[in-house]
């Protein structure tokens, strides 16, 4: 490139006399003379207070380009159109306005813009102009370049660069503008050229008048209209465009907006080359379906695991097989431990230097691929890898192919397998930092402006202190934000180093069946060359690369096959059992398994897009997908977070939408992958240079407990879920007819077992039909088809009429039923809530007979949901017991009882009592017509009412008896009081004891208490009594502890009346040898003692004290004598053992051996 600078320029600068030519033009050999020259003149500038008036080399370099273009085109007009041009122009203008004048301006501008040998002085400006150079007059010469720089004067691109180019003694000469009107006037004369056939002048100075302001616009206004006429020039002009755009190229732009995949032949050719039509799965082994990956940050999980387990532990070998089965019990089969590798000392250095001093080298910076000796090394990974084994999880770790440590055992020696220059790419660069190699006869340092963060240069500096040799080796890169600047790039133009790596991933397959290649996108050939070989007028990903382009042809001899697809085919032959995975984004992900033959992809898209709720885009990539091809679906690696990203609690929350998102996960074809922290609901992000987590964070259980509850069962049949070959996807049809995109709905089937998923991502709530599946592509033989089913197919249901489906829900553990006549005639109906999701298992179809009215029970719950479809179909045969019984037990009922014991003055108690008489009376109707008993429903009523009666008047129960108070009756009476208004929950348990424990006696038999017990087994009557407890609020241990209150109450309602006259030594004994009683002190054996609970021992003793003074008071001889003899007879034994029990020391046998003495 080249182009005139003034004198003042050049003796202002003191640019390098070498640059420039015999004619006085500078000369750029190459982009780094041009970023020389440019950083001669920034030196010389306050760019701190103006940053502004930085010289851009690029900038420079398009400048003479444009300079020489413009002579190349003189050279053309005088070949094709005018030898003598130059010669007949001088005679136009001597005619004009005299010799005189115009050899006065050419001695004018040879005095400002001297040739080399004017500018030494060696001849002057006169004996110059009459001279002439290699058999052309020097007359001519000048002319020429007299009227470019007339052109660049003309062009507002250029000024930013007035001082290198604007002489304003030469512009303000009225005999320069006499000379550049006679120009024109004359050129107008001439014959035309170039695309419009315009004048010399005219077409020259086309650029400027249409892209006035734009040297980039100017250049490509060039390449549009003139590229017939460039020749050799228009690669250079290429390679010049790209290097303005390296300039120019924004840092941390990410990895951008996620596209859509159209599947069609352009796209694919945009996205993976020539070979977009080659389709080359790689086939599965029988496990690889069934993978579930959960990605662990190996130091952190350690330092976890250590405050979990309270012991240190600091190797794999030590992590406890507690944790690995746990993980097998959820579902994990897959475990990537993430910076397992010995990693690159000089890593950890770099970071502790910009201030982080706790810092550990990064995961992605190896020294080498041996297993850590932080984490115990190979003897430690070996132990884990053989338990693992044990409970059926398969280890993997990350490859890093695209670069390694910066200094790493390759990096010092053997450095020639990197990117790397002789001379540094960028002359503001200054490497006097500190030096990070560990090897004495080596010196690595980065850059000095890595320190401070102000720059982020692309290159580090190794020195070989024996050979005496500098390289500027290339950090890791892959174009979308700053270099990996602890890193070193590896050259995979030389196949000695595609070799090398290859041997590698060989080693690193015989230890792991799952290997993760890291951004694996940047070997694929056409990123490899976009990236550091680019294609002339591609470039601009990299500072500096854009000079060593190379074209399309020279790069594919150099890389005749794609690295990858001789990476897949060689771990075919070499270690067929191991999984590659392939971290590639770019829309790459299509081309990497279907082409490259990668077994799985990432799939970013998911995360993105459905926590961004675009789902009209997500949907849309499905659809696109299975009707290309499924085989793709079943290949992506679907994740909620992964260690470059934010947290899945912080993109998704914990809520509903968290969990639908999650279920598509789980039931999607692909690889499910969980993130660290993920499942316990950790915030933190782990940084790849964390040792441990600086975020103390407890688990969070209740997450953790759904998960257990509605995904980690989807994980253990992922045997149905993971394949595409009867996965079918559903527009979702609202009430309008229309799609709705926020619905997710699909099926899938292996065997006789179906799935149906469903998931509304979004707030809003809906309801619809699916019917009839979208568009797939289905193999038969070696072709497509492309075919739709509808939604009785494809879950394996016969085409018929009759009966009920039959099917349960995961998500909610509900079985519901629908009409197989409506599924048939309109397909499958649902309401879903705002991010309300479903996975609906287990279907069958039955028909109704005389123990199973499907039809009335539809008719009964309709769309909702029941527990247990046989106990629904019970129920409706037990509606005339069960129904009135929920008229009593029910929280509104219930409360209304308790107020009136509470605050008797508010309410009318013969009217609560008549009320309670009118509710139980229908009950007692409805078991003597269920069950046909033949006891007295009086008596039992009767005995109902005086239970009701003795629970209402508790807090006055002394006044009652009407008879005086001796201190131990005063005593007894206070502690039979004592909590039962107290409690809520003890309160209502007694209400439900007053209707359930007299209802045996409606069978008149003299086994009363175990038929009530039967009843409240098989009528499900303790299951009402639970919902109206969790209806009414109380806490799980409340409901608990309730729930065993009442079934002991109803067994052991007769104790006193059957045992008063044992011994009560015999009386303990036979209640601990209950084993519900037993259940209910929290019997339990530890080392080779029996224990029980205090605590609920006293809880037991306070019911078993209740229960015959509620008896004795609701028989039919009761009265106040027969009343206080219960209670002071029960309240003897009840003393006695808690006397026993504060000198038991919590053991059963001290109990009962200290009540025999």
């Amino acid at each position: 490139m080249e182009f005139h600078i003034t004198r003042l320029a050049r003796e202002k600068y003191a640019f390098d006399q070498s640059l420039f030519s015999y004619t006085g033009n500078v000369i750029f050999a190459n982009f780094h003379a041009v970023r020389l020259f440019a950083q001669k003149m920034n030196q010389q500038k306050d760019l701190v207070s103006y940053p502004e008036q930085a010289i851009k080399a690029s900038q420079l370099n398009a400048m003479g380009l444009i300079d020489e273009i413009f002579h190349h085109v003189f050279s053309l007009y005088r070949k094709e159109k005018k030898l003598n041009v130059l010669q007949s122009t001088l005679q136009a203008i001597q005619a004009d306005i005299g010799s005189q004048k115009l050899d006065s301006i050419l001695e004018i501008f040879i005095s400002q813009y001297p040739p080399l040998s004017v500018f030494r002085k060696e001849i002057s400006p006169s004996t110059y102009l009459y001279g002439d150079t290699q058999g052309v007059k020097n007359r001519e010469l000048l002319l020429e370049e007299l009227i470019l720089f007339w052109i660049s004067t003309r062009n507002p691109a250029l000024d930013p660069f007035k001082e290198l180019i604007i002489d304003p003694l030469l512009l303000n000469d009225f005999r320069f503008d006499q000379i550049v009107k006679s120009i024109e006037e004359y050129f107008k004369t001439q014959p035309g050229f170039g695309p419009e056939n315009q004048s010399l002048i005219e077409m020259l100075r086309a650029p400027a008048m249409n892209v006035p302001y734009s040297i980039t616009g100017q250049l490509e206004f060039i390449r549009e209209h003139w590229s017939f006429l460039l020749g050799d020039y228009l690669c250079r002009l290429l390679t010049s465009l790209d290097m303005i755009k390296e300039e120019n190229k924004l840092s941390f732009m990410g990895t951008g907006p996620v596209a859509i995949p159209l599947y069609d032949r352009a796209e694919f050719l945009a996205a993976g080359g020539k070979d977009f039509d080659v389709e080359a799965f790689s086939p599965d082994r029988d496990w690889m379906p069934r993978l579930v990956l959960l990605a662990k940050n190996s130091f952190v999980w350690l330092d976890q695991l250590s405050q979990k387990y309270n012991r240190p532990i600091t190797s794999l070998d030590q992590i406890p097989d507690e944790e690995l089965e746990t993980l097998n019990r959820r579902g994990i089969t897959g475990l990537w431990l993430i910076g397992l590798w010995q990693r690159s000392p000089a890593s950890a250095r770099i970071k502790q230097l910009c201030g982080n001093p706790e810092a550990i080298s990064s995961a992605y910076s190896l020294y080498s691929y041996q297993i850590a000796n932080d984490l115990g090394g190979e003897p430690a990974y070996e132990s884990l890898r053989e338990k693992a084994s044990g409970y059926g999880i398969r280890l993997a770790s990350d490859m890093v192919p695209n670069h390694m440590g910066i200094d790493s055992e390759w990096v010092v020696y053997q450095p020639e397998r990197f990117l790397s220059l002789d001379h540094c790419p960028f002359p503001s660069y200054s490497f006097t930092g500190p030096d990070l190699s560990s090897d004495p006869n080596v010196v690595i340092q980065i850059e000095d402006h890595y320190y401070d963060r102000t720059d982020a240069a692309v290159v580090f500096k190794r020195i070989d202190k024996n050979l005496g040799q500098t390289k500027y080796i290339y950090h890791g890169n892959d174009g979308t934000s700053m270099p990996w600047n602890d890193t070193a790039q590896l050259n995979y133009l030389d196949p000695a180093v595609r070799e090398a790596v290859i041997q590698t991933i060989l080693e690193v397959a015989r230890k792991f069946p799952v290997i993760r290649f890291d951004a694996a996108m940047t070997l694929a050939k056409k990123h490899f060359q976009r990236l550091w070989f680019p294609q002339p007028g591609t470039g601009g990903a990299i500072p500096s690369r854009s000079e060593y382009a190379l074209s399309s042809n020279d790069f594919d001899r150099a890389i005749p096959v794609e690295f990858w697809r001789d990476v897949v085919d060689r771990i075919a032959k070499e270690a067929p059992d191991t999984l590659l995975l392939a971290e590639a984004f770019w829309l790459m992900e299509t081309y990497f398994v279907r082409t490259l033959g990668m077994h799985r992809v990432y799939n970013s898209a998911f995360m993105h897009m459905l926590r961004n709720e675009d789902n009209a885009g997500y949907r849309k990539i499905i659809k696109n997908t299975i009707e290309f091809e499924p085989e793709i679906l079943k290949r992506f690696v679907n994740f909620m977070n992964n260690p470059d990203e934010r947290t899945a609690v912080e993109q998704f929350g914990k809520s509903d939408k968290y969990f639908g998102i999650c279920t598509l996960m789980a039931t999607l074809p692909g690889l499910p992958m969980f993130g660290h922290g993920q499942i316990e609901g950790f915030s933190e992000k782990y940084g790849m240079e964390f040792r441990r987590a600086y975020q103390k964070e407890p688990i969070d259980e209740s997450l953790v407990s759904r998960h257990e509850f509605e995904i980690f069962p989807l994980l253990h049949r992922r045997e149905l879920f993971a394949g595409v070959e009867n996965f079918w996807f559903f527009d979702f049809f609202n009430n309008n007819g229309v799609v709705d995109e926020n619905v997710y709905a699909f099926t899938n089937r292996f065997n006789d077992q179906s799935a149906l998923v469903l998931y509304n991502n979004n707030m809003h709530e809906t309801e619809g039909w699916i019917k009839t599946s979208v568009p797939q592509a289905n193999r038969i033989t070696s072709s497509k088809k492309i075919s739709k089913k509808e939604i009785h197919s494809v879950l394996g249901l016969a085409n018929t009429n009759k009966g009920f489906l039959v099917f349960r829900d995961q998500t909610t553990g509900l079985i519901y039923l629908r009409p197989m006549q409506g599924i048939l005639k309109n397909g499958f109906f649902i309401r879903l809530k705002g991010y309300e999701h479903h996975a609906f298992l287990d279907f069958k179809v039955v028909t109704p007979d005389e123990w199973h009215d499907y039809d009335r029970l539809y008719s009964m719950i309709g769309e909702n949901g029941v527990t247990d479809i046989d106990h629904a179909l019970s129920e409706l045969l037990l509606q005339p017991v069960l129904q009135p019984f929920r008229e009593i037990i029910n929280p509104g009922y219930l409360e209304f009882l308790f107020n009136n014991a509470t605050h008797p003055e508010k309410h009318n108690y013969q009217e609560t009592l008549a009320e309670f008489r009118n509710k139980f009376t229908p009950l007692l109707n409805g078991i003597k017509s269920t069950t046909g008993a033949s006891g007295d429903p009086i008596a039992v009523s009767n005995e109902m009412v005086c239970l009701l009666d003795a629970v209402l008047n508790l807090p006055k129960f002394g006044e009652r008896l009407a008879i005086p108070e001796t201190r131990q009756l005063k005593n007894a009476i206070s502690q039979l009081t004592k909590g039962a208004l107290d409690s809520k929950s003890r309160w209502f348990t007694l209400a439900a004891l007053v209707v359930i424990s007299p209802l045996g006696k409606l069978t008149g038999s003299n086994d009363a208490d175990n038929m009530t017990l039967t009843w409240m087994d098989e009528w499900k009557l303790v299951k009402t009594f639970e919902e109206t407890l969790y209806a009414s609020g109380f806490t799980e241990p409340e409901i608990h502890q309730a729930l065993l209150s009442l079934r002991l109450s109803v067994k052991f309602q007769n104790w006193y009346e059957e045992n008063k006259n044992l011994p009560t030594s015999t009386i303990l004994t036979n209640w601990f040898s209950n084993p519900e009683l037993q259940a209910y002190v929290k019997v339990n054996r530890y080392n080779d003692i029996l224990w029980y609970n205090r605590e609920s021992f006293n809880q037991l003793l306070w019911w078993m004290f209740m229960i015959p003074v509620l008896q004795a008071q609701s028989s039919g001889n009761a009265n106040m004598v027969t009343t206080t003899e219960t209670i002071l007879g029960v309240f003897e034994i009840i003393k006695k053992l808690k006397s026993l029990d504060k000198k038991s020391e919590y053991k059963v046998a001290k109990l009962i051996r200290n009540i025999n003495k």
